[in-house]
C-alpha cells in the first residue's frame, strides 16, 4: 500500500484548520495539497482521532495483506484442480 507523506496528525491538522473557519483553498495551499485530497481525507477521517485513525489504517492494512493471501491461494487451488482434472 502507497505510504503517505503526511502523517495521521498531519491530516487531522489539516482537516482542523478548516474546521476553525479558515477557507479550504488557503488550507490547500499552504499544506501543498489538492483540494481533492482534502475531500477525500474530510470524507474518510472527519470526527476521527488520532488513535482511531491509526486502528483504521492498521485494519486497512490488515485486510490488503488477507486479501492478497487469498487470492494466491485462490491461483494455487485452481492449478491443482487442473492438474487433477487431466487423465493420466
Amino acid at each position: 500500500m502507497k505510504r503517505s507523506r503526511f502523517s495521521e496528525e498531519q491530516i487531522l491538522g489539516v482537516l482542523k484548520e478548516v474546521e476553525e473557519g479558515e477557507k479550504v483553498k488557503a488550507v490547500c495551499a499552504r499544506h501543498n495539497i489538492s483540494e481533492g485530497t482534502y475531500f477525500t481525507w474530510k470524507r474518510k477521517y472527519a470526527g476521527m482521532d488520532v488513535e482511531e485513525m491509526r486502528r483504521l489504517k492498521a485494519l486497512e492494512e490488515e485486510n490488503a495483506r488477507l486479501k492478497r493471501l487469498v487470492a494466491d491461494l485462490s491461483v494455487q487451488n485452481q492449478i491443482l484442480k487442473e492438474v487433477n482434472s487431466k487423465k493420466w
